[in-house]
């Protein structure tokens, strides 16, 4: 069983697609404002109304990691990880339009 064979499951699509906005949230923190907390940035980001320009920015590698899973030939775990992004897309909507 190649590597390929092993990790082409739709578990693995939705990990990578839920972590990787979640780790692009973090470099984006640390690059960001230096000395507030990530609770007191995430705080800013709410008050000046921004929340669904961040998600969308941290959601974006994900198109990357589909094309990476396609290109692999690793189609269940691409259909992971465009679920994921297409709950993602619902979050932005929900946040955008109903809070």
């Amino acid at each position: 069983m190649s590597l390929t064979e092993k990790y082409d499951k739709q578990w693995t699509g939705v990990l990578s697609g839920f972590v990787v906005p979640l780790l692009i949230l973090l470099v984006v923190w640390l690059f960001s404002q230096g000395n507030s907390t990530l609770q007191e940035y995430l705080r800013r980001i709410v008050e000046v109304n921004i929340l669904t320009h961040i998600i969308s920015l941290c959601v974006f590698p994900n198109i990357f990691l589909f094309l990476l899973f396609i290109r692999f030939d690793m189609l269940k775990s691409a259909r992971g990880v465009l679920g994921i992004t297409i709950f993602w897309a619902v979050l932005v909507f929900a946040v955008k339009f109903l809070l």
